[in-house]
């Protein structure tokens, strides 16, 4: 009986100790709670402003967003007008929230579920502008990401794909010859060919005409011969003959040191020896052109307009000519005699330099290299940047 009174019974003294450590847990569970809900309930702004969104434009605001925001939206046209379009997407273009004709949207929420950037899109089809009222929130999912960085960056990255393609290239090269035969020029000479030389008498007041033809051009199988130049003089009466004399006196000395190829004052000119003729500055005059041929020639004797290729009036007169087009063919030499009381003895004078080439066939032997090809095989890199939105730096 003593043994019962001095130890009580064990269930009485280990029932306190149990309560208490009960109590202990649940008081730490509610501790925990406590914060978490802490944390959810915290809501941070992100942005708030108000925008005016042009007539037929749109608006778009990038804001990052990290892994479990709650993200609440609010939106007020300040003169309750309607909005075409309001669209929330998750970048690039996964459509989370989109309202239409709207001018007012109250505490939307949105959950994230992983870090992102988010696009809050606005659409004003009107012709007339929209001013609207934003604010922008988040409620992080705890502590550590309530001071995370939601401003947005633009990096720009690189995406390389590779084409695979065929063709030819040269491996090798295979050297054959052969023989042929070509022209080779061995000799060439000019000389100068009288084509007219006549006296014109041009009465009072009156027209006249002279044609001439240039020699044709030659060719045969190792020989060429072709008009390369020639020039033309007309002169009035015993002036221009002295003129004349005078000129070929002054070109005996070329003659004589080997320059055979012309033989006249006129054929100097054409071949290009000399630059200017003398002329006479006192005497009758005559006027005189080239007509191209025997149509417009008909045209300068009816007083009518005809193509030339030269005039000139004077007691004496000259051209050459060394183009190729008009190195052949008939052509018509016009004087006109404007004096009303006596005629005129014109000098007609035209000389050609012709130049003759003589070849000669020579052979010899063509190396001719012909590359051999083969079809391979070829990877060819197509870099793309593009920028994209990044966010959390």
């Amino acid at each position: 009986m003593n043994t019962l009174r001095l130890f009580p019974p064990l269930e009485n003294t280990t029932k306190p100790i149990c309560m208490k450590k009960k109590v202990t847990i649940i008081f730490i569970l509610s501790t925990i709670l406590s914060s978490s809900v802490i944390a959810q309930s915290k809501t941070i702004d992100v942005t708030e402003q108000t925008i005016k969104i042009g007539a037929t434009k749109s608006e778009e605001i990038y804001i990052g967003f990290a892994a479990g925001d709650k993200i609440l939206f609010n939106f007020e046209e300040v003169n309750k007008k309607e909005l075409k379009e309001i669209e929330i997407l998750e970048y690039p273009d996964n459509s989370k929230f989109s309202d239409f004709k709207t001018h007012k949207i109250e505490t939307k929420t949105l959950s994230v579920s992983k870090q992102s950037v988010y696009i809050f899109r606005f659409k004003n089809s009107a012709l007339a502008g929209r001013i609207c009222k934003i604010k922008i929130q988040r409620i992080p999912a705890n502590q550590e990401t309530e001071n995370f960085n939601t401003a947005v960056s633009w990096i720009t990255k690189q995406d390389t794909t590779w084409n695979t393609f065929t063709k030819e290239v040269v491996i090798g090269y295979d050297t054959t010859y052969e023989q042929k035969t070509k022209k080779e020029l061995i000799k060439t000479d000019q000389r100068e060919e009288l084509i007219i030389d006549k006296s014109e008498r041009v009465k009072a007041d009156q027209k006249s005409t002279l044609f001439f033809s240039l020699p044709k051009n030659i060719q045969s199988h190792n020989k060429t011969t072709k008009v390369v130049a020639w020039a033309y003089w007309v002169g009035v009466g015993e002036e221009a003959n002295k003129a004349w004399q005078s000129n070929a006196k002054a070109m005996k000395s070329a003659i004589q040191t080997g320059a055979t190829y012309f033989t006249t004052p006129l054929g100097a000119l054409a071949i290009g020896l000399v630059t200017e003729l003398i002329t006479p500055k006192l005497g009758k005059d005559v006027s005189y052109s080239i007509a191209i041929d025997e149509i417009n020639k008909n045209l300068f004797l009816a007083g009518q307009s005809y193509r030339i290729y030269d005039k000139g009036k004077g007691v004496a007169g000259y051209k050459k000519f060394n183009s190729p087009e008009l190195s052949q063919g008939m052509y018509f030499v016009c004087l006109y005699n404007d004096n009303y009381f006596q005629g005129i003895d014109v000098t007609v004078k035209m000389v050609a330099i012709l130049e003759t080439n003589e070849y000669e066939d020579k052979a010899y032997t063509d190396m001719i290299v012909t590359p051999r090809h083969e079809k391979q095989l070829f990877k060819e890199p197509t870099i793309k940047s593009y920028k994209t939105a990044i966010t959390g730096l």
